[in-house]
């Protein structure tokens, strides 16, 4: 039976700010942040080493995991203002950017951060295809031997991967999600740690270190530039999340102060993720050396125990479903606030129908998110169709995300809030920290840029 609702009904009480009081603590802050981090970026984090050798590698993850650490110190301080403890709540990044900055960055600043949220959930289609294939391959390597052609279709399990996500897009919001960002968090650390101990079992195998200081040689200088540059957008993309830090921070009860909070998760989450990328990528590439796959788990330089690969690669698969809504979710929820603020009076858009449905919880179901989440996840199934490819979509992001989402927007608005002076010791050191990034960044796009093309032409 249908029945008619005016509103959404209230589920929470309110607080401070009137709206909604929330429920987030450290713990479950971290679990959102190591869903949203340990993705399918750690997979790539060996190739990224074998690109920059044992010298470089290494040292570019730990100067990641500081910037990142930096970064989110910066934008947790954001989430209030003009005080960052005391201050009106910014609920999102494009708020606090046009509240401290003003409309027109906030625009851009969307522009951005949409893109981004936009090609997550396409690189998660791709990545969650790749697992699935590498399951089939890998049950077939070990029916048929290693030197069998054992090649698959992958746009039939992007299909099925968009359908899952079609049902799991009915998800109201961030409330509604942290047991999936638990168990995305489980599966983290599960495929995490087989990839680390296979390259331990690898090396131990071997009875050697593989790999070399300048990393895989290639015919040229050029090509090496631009793989370099790509690896550097691998790692990029591995570490940052500042385009959900704020929604995150969201979702915390306070006291203590939110930024506090976010400080001590954002510590913790990165000590962890940095620990499993530097085990994946350095022992990925001490097993493999010149012939280290894109993708760790699926580039099969892995065989055996091939039912362990089937299961971390599970766990991938697992871990990315709720992945892809934690990288959704904000793009929802913008969706539907700004149309019903544009049409208040639209019952396609504020009407909602609970529907009772046998052996499950009473469903509010609301035809516009129906609609509108169906055809975002459609046409990011689409894209991941025509562009399949794991490592260049990978380092795309990375470059586009790492400077302005990462770095500019929360250096400028630190500045301005904290009314740091022009040339002052502190505002050198910022602009001098913004501006490497900017050229970091910018190196990595166009690596990554031409690895893109690269692909498509072959």
């Amino acid at each position: 039976m249908t029945v008619e609702h005016a509103v959404l009904p209230e589920v929470f009480a309110t607080n401070d700010d009137k709206k909604t009081i929330r429920r987030g603590t450290l713990w479950s802050t971290i679990a959102h942040i190591i869903t949203a981090v340990i993705g399918s970026g750690v997979l790539s984090l060996a190739w990224s080493v074998s690109q920059l050798g044992w010298v470089g590698g290494p040292v570019a993850l730990v100067c990641f995991a500081l910037v990142t650490y930096v970064s989110s110190s910066l934008l947790s301080d954001c989430y209030r203002s003009p005080d960052p403890v005391t201050g009106t709540r910014n609920r999102s990044y494009i708020d606090a950017v046009r509240v401290i900055l003003g409309e027109k960055q906030a625009w851009l600043c969307g522009l951005l951060q949409y893109l981004n949220f936009y090609g997550t959930g396409v690189a998660y289609v791709v990545t969650t295809s790749t697992c699935m294939r590498a399951i089939q391959k890998s049950d077939c390597y070990h029916k048929e031997g290693h030197e069998a052609s054992c090649e698959y279709e992958g746009n039939l399990y992007m299909f099925l991967f968009g359908v899952i996500q079609i049902i799991m897009s009915q998800i109201p919001d961030f409330h509604s999600m942290v047991w999936i960002s638990v168990i995305a968090a489980i599966m983290s650390f599960c495929y995490s740690s087989i990839g680390f101990g296979l390259g331990i079992a690898k090396v131990i195998e071997n009875g050697k270190i593989e790999g070399s200081i300048t990393g895989v040689p290639t015919i040229s200088v050029p090509l090496k530039t631009w793989l370099t540059f790509q690896a550097l957008g691998d790692i990029a993309f591995a570490y940052p999340y500042s385009i959900v830090l704020l929604e995150l921070q969201d979702t915390m009860k306070s006291p203590p102060s939110e930024n506090k909070t976010m400080r001590r998760a954002s510590a913790i989450a990165i000590l962890v993720t940095t620990f499993f990328y530097l085990g994946c990528a350095c022992f990925g590439y001490a097993a493999f050396g010149n012939d280290t796959p894109g993708n760790l788990l699926t580039g099969f330089g892995f065989y055996e125990p091939y039912w362990l690969i089937d299961f971390a690669n599970a766990c991938i698969i697992i871990h990315l479903i709720g992945g892809y809504q934690l990288y959704s979710q904000p793009v929802y929820a913008y969706a539907e606030r700004w149309l019903a603020e544009k049409f208040p009076e639209s019952g396609f858009l504020k009407k909602f129908y609970g529907l009772k449905l046998p052996f499950l919880p009473d469903f509010q179901l609301n035809l516009f998110r129906l609609s509108f989440r169906t055809s975002y996840v459609v046409s990011t199934t689409g894209i991941a169709m025509v562009f399949p490819y794991f490592n260049e979509i990978l380092g795309l992001l990375g470059g586009l995300n790492l400077w302005p989402l990462a770095i500019y927007f929360p250096v400028e608005m630190y500045i301005v809030q904290r009314k740091v002076e022009s040339w002052s010791r502190k505002w050198v050191v910022l602009q001098i920290f913004s501006s490497l990034l900017m050229v970091v960044s910018a190196m990595a796009l166009i690596g990554s840029i031409a690895g893109l093309i690269e692909a498509k032409r072959s």
